[in-house]
């Protein structure tokens, strides 16, 4: 979709646009690592996700309104059932992404201008595996643990599977006390359709390709299993370590290489972004005949003393970036178009196609995104792919970009049949038959039912139910389903969730235990874990009811400031308007800004039905505070903001250690602002601080606080 250039908007334009990225993306993020259901391309996720950080830079509107850290600056998923858990010493982050050479060069600019640098930068480049992420740890040259990445804090212990990999050692000569190695696990393109050969043979379904299948293999319950699968290992970072390995990321990989870890022959060292690309190319040209999957390059900063310098963002290193290879594509038949609705009534369109394969993987759907995309102009009226529309019937172009769900991209025209028809998008939710409406400067229609439409009540509870919210075992999403349908044992709102154990104990005639896929067991493990979660933290709780634009974060943040749900509903309810002490209150919480405050406020409004259901659920609970984690830092807690010009250190790089030392760093001093650091050049800020009596101190006094 074409986009206006970020200089071009007015400050409602881009408020507006951010608004509606953040909910794209959140709503993304969940279905891709909670529900293992992409619903947009990995090209349109990490494209929004650009998009949002261009917006939040040139706007300061929208760092008022922002959820702290963006939404999208999450990693992997949790940790599935059935494994031990291993919490990494060393996080494991994933990276961040490029698809132009522009990227590649706005990545080195970027290192450049944070670590003040203007000299020579070399980079590794690598081939980025397709597989699935794995740590490795040694002890005293024995592995002792190996995990997968989980969520990126705590991941699965699949130790025994991983000692049955001939590339991964058991013992190492040489190595540092302590050393944690990590690479991707991956299947190589001939023993994959070995495997296949074999499982279709035994009357198994196949896989649908290497990735799939490695990571399948991996985490097996049953090490032998493992065993019999063709895994393989290439190693290429490292996690906890008791002595350095190497002064650069490339004598690293060699000695990597030297204990007797198989490392990627075609990562090489570039003196700059030129160099990158052509390793980029050199690599790319060579993809088909490799012998195993990749899906781009990854090039990292090669001084490990720079690479500390620079640290880490939430989710991702500021130095490395992941430049991904160009989708692939193909031509089918689009034989319909659904609509589908979601948990914020959201109406999606999904293409229905002959099937086809894309990438080694047959595709039967993709995504239309909206309605605009289908008529073929952007949210602006200007025309995409030349203005062509998409209708039932057209000879189509899909790709996968990224490896991930298909999208339609083209139409050939010379193909569309005599009585192919422009496709008219429901103004009336398919599901409920309420207004499907559409909001100024958002490109998605919503059906307005609420809580009457069955596809976003069931949404909603499955949502309520899932992992990052009340995580109720054995209630899932086909559990979900199954009552929400129910006619004796409705679960209609979460509340109903509570009072379903009393409603079987009355009901001896059609007792639950009694239905297909339950029994007395399963029906008194869900009776218990129900009851368990009666008990529910603040934050969980608030991220539970599904608001639009309050994601984790921002119900982390609304928890901890408000502490209990009282005083949060009550600054709800006095805030209706929009105006007043608590409505200031609310919107001047670090990472709470208008867009936030007025989702929740219009969600919870106290005259409103789903406010009703809430307050009936929270009957049923009760509430836990959430506490903010204690440290020895001498500014956690402190809201600082830096002004003029630092000499010993760029902004961005204070910025990141001020965020790692506990404080929260804001762009304009208010009267919740505990520190200003003034550099030369210090202009309103100071004055405004000068004016709150904010304590106002230079940069060494600031190095000297924080222990340089």
């Amino acid at each position: 979709m074409a986009e206006k250039p970020v200089k071009a908007l007015t400050e409602g334009e881009a408020v507006a646009e951010w608004a509606a990225l953040v909910q794209i993306v959140l709503d993304a993020n969940v279905a891709y690592h909670r529900d293992d259901a992409p619903t947009i391309s990995d090209a349109d996720y990490d494209r929004m996700k650009r998009r949002l950080s261009e917006l939040e830079a040139a706007f300061p509107a929208i760092e008022r309104a922002m959820t702290g850290k963006s939404p999208t600056e999450l990693v992997g998923a949790p940790v599935a059932d059935g494994f031990g858990k291993v919490a990494h010493r060393v996080r494991m982050l994933s990276l961040e992404n490029a698809f132009e050479a522009e990227d590649v060069a706005d990545f080195d600019d970027r290192v450049r201008k944070f670590l003040g640098h203007s000299g020579s930068l070399s980079y590794t480049a690598e081939p980025k595996i397709d597989g699935l992420s794995l740590s490795l740890r040694y002890e005293a040259g024995v592995l002792i643990q190996a995990a997968t990445r989980g969520d990126g804090e705590v991941g699965e212990n699949v130790t025994d599977n991983a000692r049955t990999i001939a590339d991964i050692p058991q013992r190492l000569t040489g190595a540092p006390e302590v050393l944690e190695v990590r690479g991707e696990v991956y299947m190589s393109h001939a023993d994959f359709a070995a495997l296949n050969v074999r499982a279709t043979a035994a009357g198994e379904k196949p896989f649908a390709n290497p990735r799939n299948a490695a990571a399948g293999s991996l985490r097996q319950l049953d090490a032998n299993v493992t065993a019999s699968r063709p895994l393989r290992f290439f190693a290429y970072a490292w996690g906890d370590l008791s002595a350095p390995l190497a002064p650069t990321q490339f004598e690293a990989i060699q000695r990597l290489k030297s204990l007797g870890f198989q490392t990627n022959p075609l990562t090489v060292l570039c003196d700059g972004p030129e160099a990158m690309l052509d390793q980029y190319r050199l690599i790319e040209a060579q993809r088909a005949t490799l012998g195993y999957d990749i899906d781009g390059v990854v090039y990292k900063v090669n001084d490990l003393a720079l690479q500390a310098r620079l640290g880490f963002r939430s989710a991702t290193p500021r130095w490395a970036i992941a430049h991904k290879f160009p989708a692939e594509l193909a031509w089918t038949r689009l034989l319909g178009i659904d609509i589908q609705v979601g948990r914020t009534g959201a109406l999606s369109p999904v293409a229905r196609l002959q099937p086809v394969t894309v990438g080694g993987v047959v595709v039967s759907n993709a995504t239309l995104h909206n309605e605009d995309y289908i008529a073929g102009r952007d949210s602006r009226g200007e025309p995409i792919r030349g203005g062509k529309d998409i209708r039932v019937g057209d000879w189509v172009q899909v790709y996968r970009a990224g490896d991930v769900i298909p999208k339609v991209a083209d139409v050939d025209l010379s193909q569309r049949p005599t009585d192919a028809q422009p496709f008219i998008f429901p103004a009336l939710c398919p599901e409920c038959g309420s207004e499907a409406h559409r909001e100024e400067g958002d490109s998605v229609r919503r059906c307005t039912g609420g809580l009457i439409c069955p596809a976003q009540a069931v949404e909603r509870l499955k949502h309520f139910v899932s992992r990052g919210a009340f995580d109720i075992e054995g209630l899932g999403a086909k559990q979900v389903e199954m009552f929400f349908n129910d006619p004796t044992l409705a679960v209609k709102t979460p509340a109903d969730i509570f009072t379903l154990a009393k409603r079987d104990a009355d009901n001896p005639l059609q007792k639950l235990k009694n239905r297909d896929g339950f029994g007395e067991t399963s029906v008194t493990k869900l009776f218990a874990a129900i009851e368990a979660k009666r008990t529910i933290p603040l934050d969980r709780l608030i991220f539970a009811l599904g608001i639009r634009h309050i994601g984790e974060t921002s119900s982390s943040l609304l928890a901890r400031h408000y502490g209990t749900w009282e005083a949060l509903a009550q600054a709800i309810d006095e805030s209706h308007n929009y105006f007043g002490r608590a409505w200031e209150e609310l919107t001047a919480i670090d990472g709470i800004g208008a867009v936030s405050a007025r989702a929740l406020v219009d969600a919870l409004h106290p005259a409103n039905a789903e406010r009703k259901e809430v307050n009936r659920l929270i009957g049923f609970l009760t509430i836990q505070q959430v506490k903010a984690v204690a440290t020895e830092s001498p500014v956690a807690g402190l809201t600082v903001v830096f002004t003029g010009t630092l000499e010993k250190m760029t902004r961005a790089e204070a910025k990141a250690r001020a965020e790692a030392l506990g404080a929260k760093v804001a762009g304009s001093v208010s009267a919740k602002t505990d520190l200003l650091v003034a550099g030369p050049g210090a202009g309103s800020k100071a004055k405004d601080a000068e004016r709150l009596g904010v304590k106002v101190i230079d940069e060494d006094a600031w190095l000297a606080l924080i222990g340089g």
